[in-house]
């Protein structure tokens, strides 16, 4: 019995043995079959290279500068300087100024896609092909809210790109940059999408696609391409503190590209709607003091007089939810929506104006030209002004001068903030308090009797107008 029972212990141990290597063997295939597989699912650039490299183009550009008087060729330190600069005429100095930047070929009779900053201002623009032939080109058209420019060069046969949906592609999908960093032609770099709908300060219009391409000077103008082949965007700006690229760039989407190309082409301008209102984004504690079940959508601050907004009947407070049936989730999508609007269209428009959803037709009228008045902030007066305490600002009464020069016909002059709520919001002195939610503030005693009938602990919008402009913030007011 003992023999019997050593013996099946060591089998068993055998066995085990080898149930224990094998698992060893499966699990070493188990991990190379893994990585072969993982191998095929890495992107192979080559086809999209070969067959598309040959639509993007280099583009160069020089600028003539006046500069200094001087005399060509003759030294300050030559005898003939001097002679030369007391009996001699001056002549002109010029200078010349080179860029380069990148573009890709849109239709086969030489239309040419790029940024407007890549050509602004060139007193001469050259285009060179895969093929090293070169032509001089002429701007149709440029516009600088989206940053797109239309050249033309005298071509014919030209191969182009294909023109993707921007709005099909997802976060973390790959793409393929091809310009012209720092000169080198056609060099080929690649990413994956970072984010979609980026808004950059002072670029409103353009709802930007994020990548982790590598992009540099050089590279502005050039395509994005997407695995199928297709362009999807217009590499345009990238983050950087060193000059170089950080792994954060920035791309127009292509339809809205070409959307403003179809316009420089037909009329050499684009035009673009507008309603005549200064919005701001909603936030949780805004949205509260709303009475909204969400953060979504344009909160107008402000509506110009006699606007196609004021036509309409929309107030300050209001909150436009949808317009022309598309949604506005953020503040930022109003813009957009709006802009690609013709003007003089008729859109409906979907609003919330004190608790309730409400719906109007406006008329869209006609973008400006680019042109900002900036007026100086509000100085508090010499009085220290009556205290607010479930604010935590000390406030007085406009005068009619300030009235007049306002143009309201209400409001409070902030005169200090000791409030954390207050100081939380950025409020400063020199404010001016124009409204509490949608009832416009016309004396002391109507916010003193507005505040009665809020809640201890709740949130109130208020609309504060600092210099030229208006916004709304949210303040929890003390519970005292």
């Amino acid at each position: 019995m003992r023999l019997e029972s050593v013996w099946g212990g060591y089998m068993l141990k055998k066995f085990a043995n080898i149930s224990l290597l094998l698992s060893g063997v499966m699990l070493v295939f188990g991990i190379v079959g893994s990585t072969l597989a993982h191998s095929k699912e890495l992107p192979d650039f080559t086809d999209l290279v070969e067959k598309q490299g040959a639509a993007v183009v280099n583009i160069s550009t020089t600028q003539i500068i006046q500069g200094a008087q001087g005399f060509p060729n003759i030294p300050e330190n030559d005898p003939l300087y001097e002679f030369f600069r007391h009996f001699a005429p001056q002549i002109p100095r010029e200078q010349e100024s080179r860029s380069l930047g990148s573009g890709f070929i849109i239709s086969s009779e030489g239309y040419i896609m790029t940024n407007a900053h890549v050509v602004d201002h060139a007193d001469k623009i050259t285009v060179r092909l895969t093929d090293k032939r070169e032509f001089n080109a002429r701007i149709i058209g440029s516009d600088g809210r989206t940053d797109v420019a239309l050249l033309k060069i005298d071509a014919k046969g030209l191969q182009t790109v294909k023109v993707g949906d921007p709005n099909r592609l997802r976060v973390g999908e790959w793409v393929v940059a091809i310009g012209s960093p720092f000169g080198f032609d056609n060099s080929v770099t690649a990413g994956i999408v970072s984010a979609k709908g980026r808004s950059l300060p002072q670029e409103n219009l353009v709802p930007f696609i994020q990548t982790d391409v590598a992009i540099n000077p050089g590279n502005s103008g050039g395509p994005l391409f997407n695995m199928n082949e297709e362009v999807v965007g217009i590499n345009s700006q990238i983050y950087t503190r060193s000059g170089g690229s950080m792994g954060l760039s920035f791309a127009i989407p292509i339809d809205v590209a070409m959307q403003v190309a179809d316009q420089l082409r037909s009329s050499g301008k684009v035009t673009r709607g507008r309603i005549g209102v200064t919005i701001q984004e909603l936030n949780r504690e805004l949205a509260d003091s709303f009475g909204l079940s969400s953060p979504n959508g344009a909160l107008v601050s402000n509506v110009e007089k006699g606007g196609p907004a004021d036509k309409a009947g929309i107030q300050a407070s209001d909150v436009i939810l949808e317009f022309g049936g598309k949604q506005v989730i953020s503040s930022a999508d109003l813009p957009r929506i709006v802009a690609a609007v013709k003007p003089g269209t008729k859109v409906p428009l979907k609003l919330w104006r004190k608790g309730k959803v409400r719906r109007i037709t406006i008329e869209v009228g006609e973008m400006p030209d680019e042109s900002k008045m900036v007026h100086a902030a509000r100085k508090p007066s010499k009085s220290s002004g009556e205290a607010i305490p479930r604010m935590g600002i000390a406030v007085s009464e406009l005068s009619a001068d300030q009235l007049q020069e306002l143009q309201v016909s209400g409001g409070l002059l902030v005169e200090n903030v000791t409030g954390s709520s207050a100081l939380g919001a950025g409020l400063q002195p020199g404010d001016v308090l124009l409204a509490v939610g949608n009832m416009q503030i016309r004396s002391l005693s109507q916010l003193n009797a507005i505040l009665k009938q809020v809640p201890k602990g709740h949130n109130v919008a208020l609309l504060v107008r600092r210099g030229d402009s208006a916004s709304y913030v949210a303040i929890r007011l003390d519970e005292k």
